[in-house]
């Protein structure tokens, strides 16, 4: 695994190739759990295409993965650019499948927790189904963004001091890239003893709002194509600005594989 997170200036090319720190779920949950145990903070983002795709167009963007704490790798595309680019420990941890792990591990430790993104009904719906399968868990503090949130804004700095004033040491934000990831930089550096999992629609999925691809279709890792079909509109042009930049990752993640 790397040594050295790159900075800001390299993920523009090939330094995101070396983005993962955490190779597995079960790696970031015993970091985490150490955290938690020393009241340290955290911030936790994961990489995928889309990403990538992101991070060589905005300097903001770019600042703030720079910022994380620890990155896992969050669709299969990084995954195996990881294991040629000769990480081969690295494995798939999506983010919406962290939500429930990192709960049972908060309700378990006594780690109260917020929810910060979507939408009102979806977080009250989300926060009473984990309590209900995770007794003992906490939820401190629910709160939904309006429209055009800004998380530079002086109106995203109090609401990240809101969470930390409702006791909340575990804030997961449901905002998508790159707001949540923007807003997690900023509030791990506000904030040193509060931790931030970025988790985009995982909410979502857990109240049904949105439905995951069945695990058949993820296993053969076709839940790119599943998710463009049930929404070509929205995502048909993300995946093909995804298929442009890959063929020149693998190139690169050669060569680094090589060294």
């Amino acid at each position: 695994m790397p040594t050295r997170r790159p900075d800001a200036d390299e993920l523009a090319g090939a330094g995101v190739l070396s983005l993962v720190d955490v190779p597995t779920s079960a790696a970031l949950l015993a970091e985490l759990e150490h955290r938690f145990a020393k009241g340290r903070g955290f911030a936790v983002a994961t990489l995928n295409l889309d990403h990538i795709v992101k991070l060589r167009r905005d300097p903001r963007f770019r600042r703030a993965y720079a910022a994380q704490t620890h990155v896992v790798a969050d669709g299969n595309p990084v995954v195996w650019l990881s294991h040629v680019a000769g990480q081969h420990d690295v494995r798939l941890v999506p983010g919406s499948e962290l939500i429930r792990p990192v709960a049972e591990l908060a309700a378990r430790m006594g780690v109260p927790v917020a929810f910060l993104g979507s939408t009102e009904p979806v977080l009250r719906n989300a926060a009473e189904r984990l309590q209900a399968d995770y007794p003992g868990l906490k939820v401190a503090a629910c709160l939904a963004p309006p429209m055009g949130f800004d998380p530079e804004s002086g109106a995203a700095d109090a609401m990240l001091d809101q969470v930390a004033a409702s006791g909340a040491r575990l804030c997961f934000l449901a905002l998508g890239a790159p707001k949540q990831e923007v807003l997690a930089a900023r509030g791990f550096a506000r904030h040193p003893d509060l931790g931030f999992l970025s988790i985009g629609a995982g909410l979502d999925f857990i109240v049904g709002h949105q439905v995951r691809a069945p695990l058949w279709v993820r296993r053969i890792a076709m839940e790119w194509l599943w998710r463009m079909l049930t929404n070509p509109r929205r995502l048909a042009k993300r995946y093909f600005d995804c298929a442009v930049v890959l063929p020149g990752l693998l190139l690169e993640a050669r060569r680094v594989g090589r060294h």
